[in-house]
């Protein structure tokens, strides 16, 4: 076991001669490593299927043992100072490293199909297998500056994979706006871990937690300088885990292609702002006002990424706005002390969220080969529906993940989250009570999505087309194909031909009749699911896509059991987080009382159906109610009958649309500050500064030229001069001794 651990240092290092060697062959030998890429990828998987079989060989030594171990190397030692490199492996690195080699592998495999035909195929998994050592970096770090290191790095990687297709405007502002927000973040962690240092004088964790907690117990330090360093490296870890306020940048981020969501933003970067807490979690527990803060600030995050996502059209931002969600729930259970449901569900949510992730991606992949499907329209899911007949796999993947985000038993997120809000009816009632709604708001958004893509017919009832304009509106079929028809009197579908050569990259036009040129309702066409002889439809993905699905969805089903205790020996996470459990000075709970547990899982299972329920009712039917298109303008709204309801579902939609108005208001109050700013300071230096200075130039040009006809060389103009001089001397003397 000792030799085991002694080879820790391999972990972030194995992953890095992909990038290393693709760097180098494109820059010496471009076309040969293009022509090998499939190998890249290949090398890819099996470096890191080598660290998942090392970690994995960890963990279950760390299950059985209870046991840590670190080893450093010394880097700077002088009088003052001191700075020791080295590895850390415990409980929380080994469970951090099986969650991103495993959901690492799926996603490569996957990424092989997705990016196939993409001309950065290379630079994409070159960035993948460098985020991935980054990232494991990060986890097996010993000490705050090694996380600092590699916490950057992980953020420069997630720059370069959400602006991956960097020449859209929308993924190049996307990775600019994460990027900058995370600055934000990292510069307070910065001066957090400065602070620290200041206060205890070392950064390795074991010395930082002992000196510290000496400290405090002695009150030999400042309480309030004391919380802001806390506070300022909770900071970094509320940017890097999309937590109010700085959450921004996650559904921006959407824009990368969709592996990287999967990877990066569910299961592996945005965890590792719950890393840090959890790593650090010794230091904040003695700092009751910095738990009730990350309490307070995870609870918003919950009830506003549940609210965000109601309205969403783009399935990948509605899948986003939930791992803020959740990410929430991780972190009130950590500012709560219950480290072990927040890591349990960390666990869970990584893999139910890469399977939706995964899922996503599988549905917008064959959406785009729809014609007529741009890349905006294959994401939309007031777009979709019925797809169920043409992907069956994707659809039961799907709600296998939707089913275990919405908390239905025996699903993974099932059990996690259901500890976690028990905890917090023992923490607080208010938080429990907001908790327990958004868990019934995570159920409603989550079908709603599901059921828009997967279900139904034709997800959308078109909406008269109010414009005065004529307007002669040319379409080809979305599919190839459709059947002339009337839809209430305002809406006609264009009668097309069976032209069998109609295909996303055809130019060919399809005439309209000159009768209905002059009409002012547009002509539209809708897409027939059910005729399976459509040029054109959706279509499964390829084994490669499908077997990460598979793959993911096992984990969904069974990874819930490692809380579950089997022959009277305790349950696997509880012994596997013993170590962690006795540094906070808490007891690991087990789940003994079965009775007692069914009785609190009612409360959370109810609120989960009755939000299933909800959504089922209002958005199963294909030709819902609530659903209107407008063609003409591009944009879709969702209006109930009635007043009342209208008003509030219009609410609801503005305030998801909007992003609950909080992008505008940093638009409005902090970019416009800092550009009013800007510009009061450039007219003080313009008009103040620069002025001063051309003044004294332009003062000394004008005395110059007054005295170059002073001294002219003429004795009439001196005397004139020295008399002019005297006499304005004898007039102020005069004035002077009168007055």
């Amino acid at each position: 076991m000792q030799q085991t651990y002694q080879y820790g240092w391999l972990i972030p290092f194995i992953p890095l001669p992909v990038p290393i060697l693709v760097g180098v062959g494109l820059l010496i030998f471009p076309t040969a490593t293009k022509n090998l890429r499939r190998m890249w990828a290949f090398h890819s998987v099996l470096l890191l299927s080598i660290v998942m079989i090392f970690s994995m060989n960890l963990s279950i030594q760390q299950i059985n043992s209870n046991s840590s171990y670190q080893y450093v190397w010394s880097w700077i030692i002088t009088n003052d100072f001191s700075l020791e490199f080295g590895y850390l492996i415990d409980p929380l690195t080994s469970i951090m490293s099986m969650l991103i080699t495993t959901v690492g592998i799926l996603v490569l495999i996957y990424s092989d199909n997705y990016m196939a035909h993409d001309q950065g195929y290379l630079r994409f998994f070159a960035y993948m297998s460098f985020f991935s050592a980054s990232m494991l970096g990060l986890v097996t770090s010993s000490n705050l500056v090694q996380i600092y290191i590699f916490w950057e790095l992980v953020g420069m990687c997630s720059y370069l994979l959400i602006g991956f297709w960097f020449t859209r405007p929308q993924a190049a502002n996307a990775c600019q706006k994460a990027f900058v927000t995370n600055r934000v973040g990292d510069f307070g962690l910065l001066l957090g871990i400065l602070g620290f240092y200041w206060i205890t004088g070392s950064f390795e964790f074991e010395d930082l937690f002992e000196i510290f907690n000496d400290l405090i117990s002695n009150n030999q330090v400042n309480f309030l300088f004391v919380t802001l360093c806390a506070v300022l490296v909770f900071g970094g870890a509320v940017a890097k885990s999309a937590q109010f306020p700085l959450h921004v940048w996650l559904p921006d981020a959407m824009e990368g292609p969709t592996p990287i969501s999967a990877l990066i933003h569910a299961a592996t970067m945005v965890a590792a702002g719950i890393f840090l807490v959890a790593r650090l979690l010794p230091l904040f527990i003695v700092i009751p006002s910095i738990m009730n803060f990350i309490s307070l600030i995870a609870i918003i995050t919950v009830l506003l990424g549940a609210t965000l996502a109601l309205a969403q059209k783009d399935i990948k931002r509605g899948l986003a706005y939930s791992t803020m969600s959740q990410l929430g729930y991780m972190m009130l259970a950590l500012g709560m002390g219950s480290y072990q449901s927040a890591l349990f569900h960390l666990i869970t949510h990584a893999y139910s969220k890469a399977l939706l992730f995964l899922g996503s991606g599988s549905v917008i992949h064959s959406m785009e080969g729809v014609v007529g499907y741009s890349p905006s329209k294959s994401q939309n899911i007031i777009l979709m529906g019925g797809l169920r007949k043409h992907v069956p796999i994707t659809k039961n993947a799907f709600l296998l993940g939707t089913l275990s985000l919405c908390g239905i038993p025996p699903l993974a997120c099932f059990w996690s989250k259901d500890e976690i809000l028990n905890d917090t009816w023992l923490y607080s009632t208010i938080f429990a009570i907001i908790a327990w709604v958004t868990a019934g708001l995570t159920a409603f958004y989550m079908f709603r999505i599901y059921l828009l893509t997967f279900e139904g017919h034709l997800n959308v009832y078109f909406q008269n087309y109010s414009g005065k304009q004529k307007i002669p509106f040319y379409s080809i079929s979305l599919w190839g194909r459709t059947v002339s028809k009337r839809i209430n009197q305002n809406v006609r579908l264009l009668a097309m031909t069976d032209d069998k050569s109609s295909s996303f990259f055809s130019k060919k036009t399809y005439p309209i009749d000159d009768n209905d040129r002059n009409i002012t309702q547009p002509y539209i066409t809708i897409p027939l699911f059910e005729n399976k002889k459509l040029d054109s439809y959706p279509y499964e993905s390829d084994n490669n896509m499908l077997f990460p699905l598979l793959v993911l969805g096992l984990f969904t089903l069974f990874v819930g059991f490692i809380r579950i205790p089997f022959g009277g020996n305790g349950d696997i996470l509880s012994k596997w987080v013993t170590p962690w459990i006795n540094l906070l000075h808490k007891t690991s709970t087990n789940l003994t009382d079965w009775s007692e547990f069914f009785k609190d899982a009612i409360f959370s299972v109810s609120i989960g159906y009755l939000g299933i329920f909800i959504a089922s009712f209002l958005y199963k039917s294909p030709y819902s109610s609530l659903l209107n298109l407008d063609l003409i303008n591009s944009t879709v709204k969702e209006v109930p009958r009635g007043p009342l309801g209208e008003k509030m579902l219009n609410g609801i939609y503005s305030w998801s649309d909007n992003r609950a108005y909080i992008d505008s208001f940093y638009k409005t109050f902090l970019t416009g500050g800092i550009k009013g700013l800007a510009k009061v300071t450039h007219f003080f230096d313009r008009l103040v500064i620069d002025g001063i200075i051309n003044g004294v130039g332009f003062l000394s040009f004008f005395i110059g030229e007054v005295i170059k006809y002073v001294g002219g060389g003429r004795i009439s103009s001196y005397l004139f001069s020295y008399l002019s001089y005297v006499l304005v001397c004898f007039l102020i003397f005069f004035i002077t001794y009168i007055t």
